[in-house]
C-alpha cells in the first residue's frame, strides 16, 4: 500500500465509522430525533473521530478502529435499551460505574442486560479483535506524517475543531434524559452530562435551620428504615391476600403519620432516594447530581445531613446495610454523613441468607441488638436488601402462590411471586421492630419507607404500572395521636419524621 492510500484509508474508515454511528444510534429507545441543532452534530462528530483518532493511534489500524469504537457505541446502545425497559430512564454519563459495578457485582447488573445478549457481546467482541488484529495488518509507514501518522493527525485535529466549534455555542440540557436524548443525540448527550459533572452547588439543606425541642435526656431512639423495594402491589392484583402485609396494616393503623411517598427513583437508583431522606434536599434543587449524589459527596462535597444533625443533639448514629461498604461508594460517603459506625456485609454471616441477599429479620436483630445495649439515645439507618432484584432469578413454588394469593395469578406472573416471598419478610421485620421498641426502655419512634418500586417489567404489562411512589409509615411507642394520612416528598420525609417524634418544633 503507497503512502498516500495509507493517509487516505484512516480518513475512509473515520468517515464510514462516523456514518455507521448514526445508523447506529437509530437503534436506540427513546430514538434521537435526526433534526437537531447544529452543536450537537458537531459534538456527535467530535466526539466518535476523537475516539477513533486515538484508538488507531494504539492499533495501527483504522478500519479495526472503526469497528471497535462502533462496537463499543452498540454496546451504549444495547445496556441504554436495557436500562428503559427496566428503570425508564436511557443511559447517562453518571452511569459509567455501571461497567464496573458489573464486573464486582454481576448479579445486580447484567440479567437485566440478558445473559445471552452479554455473552453475544462479549463473543462478538473477542471476534472481533481477533479478525481485526488477524485481518488487517499494521502499515509500515504507521508512524510516517504523510502516512497513517499523519492521517490520524488530520482526524485528530478534526475532531478538536468540532468540539471547539460547539463552544460558541453550548447545547443546553435539562437533566430530564429523555428529553435531552431526543434533542441531542447519545454522544452530545453524554459529552454535555460528563462536562457538568464538575458542577457544584451551595445548596441549603434543612438541618442547618431546625430548632431542637427537647432536652438530651428525654432524646427518643430513631430507626429509621429504608425497605429495599418496598410498596403495597395489592392495588396491581386483587388476588394478592392481604394479609402477606397484616404487620404493615396494624403499625399503619396506629401510626403517627402514613401515607405515599414521592421518590426520585424508578426500579434502582437507591441512593437517589437515600440521599433525599438523609439531606433534605429534593432532586430539582442537585443539577447534574440527581442522578448519583453519593458520588460529589465522595469527592469532597459536604452537605448537612439528618445524622450530623442528630449527632450534634447527643445521639449515637449508626448506619446499617448488608452488602459491601463500597458499594456506590458508602464507605466514603456515610463518615462524610456524620454516621459513627458503618455494619456492612462483614456484619452479617451466610446463614441470615434468604436468597442471594442477607434478609430483612438479621437486619432487624442487627437493630435489637444495637437498642439492648444502647445507654444514651441512638439513631439508627438500615438500608435492606433482601427485596432487590433481579427477582426473575429466583424461582416460585406452587405452595407459595398458594399461600400469598387468593387466587393464582396470570401465567408470567413469577416476579411478583419472587416479589411477594420477600415482602412477607419485610412485614416480618417491621413486627420485630415494633416489639423492640415496645420494650424500650425510653421512648423510640419508627420511620419505615421503600426506596422505589421493584423492577417488574412483565407484570406491569399484565396489571398497568404503577405511578412510582410507595409508601412510608411513621409510628412511635407512646405514641396515642390518631394516625394522619398525607402524600410527602422523599426529601421531605426526615424532617416530618423529627417533628412526628417530637425533637424538633
Amino acid at each position: 500500500m503507497t503512502v498516500d492510500a495509507v493517509f487516505c484509508s484512516v480518513g475512509f474508515a473515520a468517515l464510514t465509522g462516523l456514518l455507521l454511528s448514526v445508523a447506529i444510534e437509530r437503534l436506540m429507545t427513546p430514538r434521537p430525533q435526526l433534526v437537531r441543532p447544529w452543536m450537537a452534530w458537531t459534538l456527535h462528530g467530535g466526539v466518535w473521530l476523537l475516539a477513533h483518532a486515538l484508538l488507531t493511534l494504539v492499533l495501527g489500524r483504522p478500519w479495526f478502529a472503526a469497528a471497535a469504537v462502533s462496537a463499543f457505541l452498540l454496546t451504549l446502545v444495547l445496556v441504554n435499551n436495557a436500562k428503559v425497559r427496566a428503570l425508564r430512564e436511557p443511559f447517562v454519563f453518571q452511569d459509567y460505574e455501571y461497567f464496573t459495578d458489573a464486573i464486582r457485582f454481576p448479579r445486580l447488573y447484567i440479567p437485566f442486560l440478558g445473559w445471552w445478549k452479554f455473552l453475544g457481546a462479549m463473543t462478538g467482541f473477542v471476534l472481533a479483535v481477533a479478525i481485526g488484529l488477524w485481518g488487517e495488518a499494521s502499515p509500515a509507514q504507521r508512524f510516517d506524517w504523510s502516512g497513517q501518522l499523519g492521517g490520524v493527525a488530520v482526524t485528530f485535529t478534526g475532531s478538536l475543531l468540532l468540539l471547539l466549534a460547539r463552544g460558541w455555542r453550548t447545547p443546553p440540557v435539562s437533566f430530564e434524559p429523555e428529553q435531552d436524548v431526543r434533542a441531542l443525540g447519545l454522544l452530545a448527550c453524554l459529552w454535555r452530562y460528563g462536562e457538568e459533572a464538575g458542577a457544584r452547588f451551595a445548596v441549603a439543606s434543612p438541618f442547618d435551620f431546625l430548632a431542637p425541642r427537647r432536652p438530651e435526656s428525654e432524646l427518643p431512639h430513631l430507626v429509621a428504615v429504608q425497605s429495599e423495594s418496598f410498596f403495597d402491589p395489592r392495588a396491581l392484583f386483587s388476588g394478592i391476600r392481604p394479609e402477606v402485609l397484616a404487620e404493615f396494616d396494624r403499625i399503619r393503623n396506629d401510626a403517627v403519620a402514613h401515607g405515599k411517598l414521592k421518590v426520585p427513583a424508578w426500579g434502582a437508583n437507591t441512593v437517589r432516594t437515600e440521599f433525599a431522606f438523609l439531606s433534605g434536599i429534593g432532586e430539582d434543587k442537585l443539577g447534574i447530581h440527581r442522578f448519583n449524589p453519593y458520588h460529589a459527596i465522595a469527592t469532597g462535597w459536604d452537605v448537612p445531613s439528618l445524622a450530623t444533625y442528630l449527632k450534634h443533639l447527643g445521639y449515637r448514629t449508626v448506619c446499617i446495610h448488608p452488602y459491601p461498604a463500597s458499594f456506590y461508594q458508602r464507605d466514603r460517603v456515610y463518615p462524610r454523613f456524620g454516621f459513627d459506625e458503618f455494619l456492612d456485609i462483614r456484619a452479617f454471616d451466610d446463614s441470615m441468607r434468604v436468597g442471594p441477599y442477607i434478609g430483612d429479620v438479621a437486619v432487624a436483630g442487627k437493630v435489637a441488638a444495637l437498642l439492648g445495649k444502647a445507654t444514651a439515645p441512638v439513631f439508627i439507618f438500615a438500608i435492606t436488601m433482601e427485596n432487590h432484584g433481579p427477582l426473575h432469578l429466583d424461582r416460585a413454588s406452587s405452595s407459595e402462590v398458594d399461600v400469598l394469593y387468593s387466587m393464582p395469578p396470570p401465567g408470567g406472573c413469577d416476579d411478583l411471586t419472587i416479589y411477594l416471598r420477600h415482602l412477607r419478610n419485610a412485614d416480618h421485620m417491621i413486627a420485630q421492630l415494633r416489639q423492640t421498641l415496645d420494650h424500650c426502655g425510653r421512648p423510640a419512634s419508627l420511620c419505615w419507607f421503600g426506596d422505589h418500586v421493584p423492577i417488574m417489567p412483565a407484570v406491569y404489562e399484565e396489571f398497568g404500572v404503577p405511578s412510582g411512589d410507595v409508601e412510608y409509615v411513621l409510628w412511635g411507642n407512646r405514641s396515642s395521636t390518631a394516625p394522619q394520612e398525607r402524600e410527602l416528598a422523599a426529601h421531605d420525609l426526615a424532617v416530618g419524621w423529627l417533628r412526628a417524634a417530637g425533637v424538633v418544633w
